[in-house]
C-alpha cells in the first residue's frame, strides 16, 4: 500500500464523517460503504454519549465535524508533502490514548497509519466506542489496512515504539515502563490567553469557544488568562455570556457548585457570573467551571515567563504577542500539522 492509497482512504473517512453534523445528520448516498456503516455509527455515537456524560452530542459532533474538515485530499497531501515516506519494514506502534475529549487520540492513530506502520491501540475506558468503528470503516474502504490495526484492553505486548498520553503521574510510570522503547510521552499541559484590554467584543466572544468547548477538558482549552494590572473583566464577562446555558448541564453544574463552595469556604477572592468563576492563581490548570488569571507587568516579562514554563503550555491565544500564537477561537481547530507539545509525531515515526 503506497502513501496515496493511505491518503485516499483517510479522505474517504473524512467524507463519511461529514454526514454527522450537530444541526443535521444527512445520509449521503455517494459515500462509500454507507449502507454498512451509517446507522451503525449513529448507534456508536449514542453509546458514547450514554457511557460518558462529558461526551454530549454537541461535543461529539464538533469533534467529528473538525475531523471531516481536516481529512480532505488537499489537507492530507499538503501535510504529508514535507516528509519522505520510505518505510520498508513497518513497525508496530502502541498508542495509549487519553479519554478527556471525543477521539482525542485520533491524530496519533492517523500519524501511525499514514506513515506506513502498524498500530496497536489501548484506549481509555472513557472513549472506547467511536474509534474501533471508524477503524473497521477504514479496513473496508482500503482492505490493505486489514491486519495493520488492532485494539487491546490487556497489557501491551509485541510493539516496537509507543506514544502515550496521560497525567504527570502516569507519565512517570510510562517513562519507566517504556524506558527501553522509542517513545513520545505526553504529560499535563494547558493553554493560556494573553489579554491587553484592547480586544474587540468579537475576539473575546471567540475566546469563549477556547474556554468552554469540551467543558474545558482538553489540553488546547484555555484555562488561564494573563491580564494587565487593573484589567476590567466586564467586557470579558459580557462576551462569554452566550455560553450561559452550560450551567443547565448537570455534570458541569455540579462542578461549578462544588468549586464555588470550596472557594467561598476558603474565603478566596473571585469573580463569577452564575456559570463561570474567575480566580487569581499562579497555576495553569484550573478546575472545571473556573478560569485562573494572573497579572503581568510587561509583555517582555510575560514572554520570558511563558518561555520558562513552555513545557506546561500547549497553546498561547493572543494577538500580536508571539510568532507561535493562535488566534482567538481557534484552539479547537488544529491543522494536521499542528502537533501536540510541538513534537513532530510523523518525523518520530519515520526515524524508528
Amino acid at each position: 500500500m503506497d502513501l496515496q492509497q493511505r491518503i485516499n482512504a483517510f479522505a474517504k473517512l473524512g467524507q463519511f464523517l461529514s454526514q454527522f453534523k450537530n444541526d443535521n445528520i444527512i445520509k449521503d448516498e455517494s459515500v462509500i460503504a454507507n449502507d454498512l456503516f451509517f446507522d451503525g455509527f449513529k448507534h456508536q455515537i449514542k453509546l458514547a454519549k450514554e457511557h460518558n456524560g462529558w461526551f454530549t452530542q454537541n461535543n461529539i459532533f464538533f469533534s467529528l465535524e473538525s475531523w471531516s474538515n481536516s481529512l480532505t485530499n488537499n489537507n492530507l497531501n499538503q501535510w504529508t508533502s514535507k516528509y519522505n515516506f520510505n518505510i520498508k519494514n513497518p513497525k508496530t506502534i502502541a498508542i495509549i490514548m487519553a479519554g478527556n475529549i471525543p477521539l482525542v487520540g485520533f491524530h496519533d492513530f492517523l500519524c501511525v497509519l499514514i506513515s506506513g506502520h502498524n498500530v496497536l491501540v489501548k484506549q481509555s475506558s472513557n472513549d472506547k466506542h467511536l474509534l474501533p468503528f471508524l477503524a473497521k470503516y477504514m479496513e473496508i474502504v482500503e482492505p490493505e489496512f486489514k491486519g495493520k490495526i488492532s485494539f487491546t484492553e490487556e497489557k501491551l505486548e509485541n510493539f516496537d515504539a509507543v506514544i502515550a498520553t496521560g497525567s504527570d503521574n502516569t507519565a512517570r510510570y510510562f517513562e519507566y515502563y517504556f524506558k527501553d522503547k522509542p517513545s513520545i510521552i505526553r504529560k499535563n499541559r494547558n493553554s493560556v490567553a494573553i489579554l491587553t484590554g484592547n480586544e474587540s467584543a468579537e475576539q473575546l466572544e471567540a475566546l469563549s469557544e477556547d474556554i468552554f468547548r469540551y467543558y474545558g477538558l482538553g489540553c488546547r482549552n484555555v484555562s488561564k488568562l494573563f491580564v494587565p494590572k487593573d484589567y476590567n473583566f466586564d467586557a470579558f464577562f459580557n462576551a462569554i455570556y452566550k455560553w450561559h446555558p452550560i450551567i443547565n448541564e448537570a455534570k458541569y453544574a455540579n462542578n461549578y457548585d462544588y468549586n464555588k463552595a470550596v472557594y467561598l469556604m476558603s474565603e478566596f477572592d473571585m469573580l463569577e457570573n452564575g456559570f463561570m468563576m474567575v480566580k487569581e492563581d499562579e497555576s495553569y490548570a484550573s478546575p472545571i467551571a473556573t478560569l485562573f488569571y494572573e497579572y503581568y507587568e510587561s509583555i517582555e516579562d510575560l514572554q520570558k515567563k511563558l518561555q520558562i514554563d513552555s513545557d506546561k503550555i500547549q497553546c498561547i491565544v493572543a494577538h500580536g504577542f508571539s510568532n507561535n500564537e493562535i488566534k482567538f477561537g481557534e484552539t479547537q481547530k488544529p491543522q494536521l500539522w499542528d502537533y501536540a507539545d510541538n513534537v513532530d509525531t510523523v518525523e518520530f515515526l519515520l526515524k524508528i
